[in-house]
C-alpha cells in the first residue's frame, strides 16, 4: 500500500484509527472458547464491527506465537480475511523484528512473502544491516521504534550523547538515510507530549505509529496537536479500549461502539 493510499484512506473515512489485534484467550467473551478457533472467531467479529471506521489493525505476534502452530494458523486466517473483505485496510505485524541482516530477510520473508502484511515494527538497536532487509520489499513498510511510551523506555532512549543528541533522536536521523517517508514509519508512544515536536523537526513527513491511547492514557488531542501533519501523518492504534469494550456476547457491537467514538473524535481533530 502506498502513502498516497494510506492518506486517501484517512481521509475517505475521516480516521486515522488503527484496531491492535492483542487477542488474549483470558480476556475473550467465554462463549467464544467453544469455536473450532476461538482466536479467529474473536479477531472476525471485531474486524467486521470496527472496519468502518478504522484504516489500520496491528496484530501483536505475541498474542498468536505463544499457541504454536494453532496461534499461527489464527493470525493467517485473519490477515487473510481481512484481505479477502477489507482491501482497503492497512496491516501492521506488531513484531518487533532485528536481527543480523541474513537473519532479518528471513523474518522479512515471512511476513511479506508468506504472510502478506503491510508493515512489519523492526528494532533498531543492531543499526542498519539489521533494517536494510526489511526495505527491499516495494510497497512494504518498516515501522522503526523510536519512542516509546514504555517506563522502562527512559533506560535508553533518551540518554544524551556528548552533543545533546538523545538515542531516540539519533535512531530517527540516522534512519533517514535507509529510506524515504514512502517506506518508512516510527513507533512513538501516545504518552510522549510534546516531544512529537522533537520528533517532527527530524522527521517532519513521516508516517508515525502511534499506541497508548486509551488504556494507557495517551491523549488523542495532544498527539493530533504536536504530532498531525498537513497529511495527518498519525495512525493511532486502540487495543484493549476497543476490542475488550465488553465481555458479553455483545462483545463486537460494543467494540464497533468504541471505534466509532475515538473515529468521531479523529474527524473534528483532522486538519483540512
Amino acid at each position: 500500500m502506498t502513502k498516497q493510499e494510506i492518506i486517501d484512506n484517512i481521509r475517505r473515512k475521516k480516521s486515522f484509527l488503527c484496531v491492535g489485534l492483542d487477542t488474549d484467550l483470558k480476556k475473550i467473551p467465554p462463549h467464544l472458547l467453544n469455536e473450532e478457533d476461538p482466536i479467529f472467531a474473536f479477531n472476525k467479529a471485531i474486524i467486521d464491527a470496527t472496519a468502518p471506521y478504522c484504516v489500520a489493525y496491528k496484530p501483536n505476534l505475541a498474542f498468536y506465537e505463544c499457541f504454536g502452530l494453532k496461534g499461527w494458523a489464527a493470525f493467517e486466517k485473519t490477515v487473510n480475511y481481512i484481505r479477502q473483505n477489507y482491501p482497503d485496510q492497512f496491516i501492521i505485524a506488531d513484531a518487533k523484528r532485528g536481527d543480523i541482516g541474513n537473519t532479518s530477510a528471513m523474518y522479512a520473508r515471512a511476513l511479506f512473502e508468506e504472510l502478506d502484511v503491510d508493515a512489519i515494527t523492526v528494532a533498531p538497536y543492531m543499526g542498519e544491516d539489521s533494517v536494510k532487509p526489511f526495505l527491499g520489499y516495494p510497497g512494504k513498510w518498516v515501522i522503526l521504534l523510536a519512542l516509546t511510551s514504555n517506563p522502562g523506555s527512559a533506560d535508553f532512549q533518551n540518554m544524551e550523547s556528548a552533543d545533546g543528541e538523545k538515542l531516540f533522536e539519533r535512531v530517527l536521523r540516522r534512519s533517514q538515510d535507509w529510506a524515504g517517508d514512502d517506506q518508512m514509519m516510527y513507533v512513538v508512544g501516545a504518552t510522549r507530549g510534546r516531544a512529537f515536536e522533537d520528533v517532527r523537526k527530524i522527521a517532519p513527513n513521516n508516517f508515525l505509529l502511534v499506541p497508548g491511547v486509551g488504556a494507557q492514557g495517551g491523549s488523542l488531542a495532544e498527539v493530533c496537536q504536536y504530532g498531525m501533519t498537513a497529511d495527518c501523518g498519525l495512525l493511532v492504534n486502540s487495543s484493549r479500549g476497543i476490542i475488550y469494550a465488553d465481555n458479553t456476547p455483545a462483545f463486537a457491537e460494543a467494540a464497533g461502539r468504541a471505534a466509532a467514538e475515538l473515529q468521531q473524535e479523529m474527524a473534528a481533530l483532522l486538519v483540512g
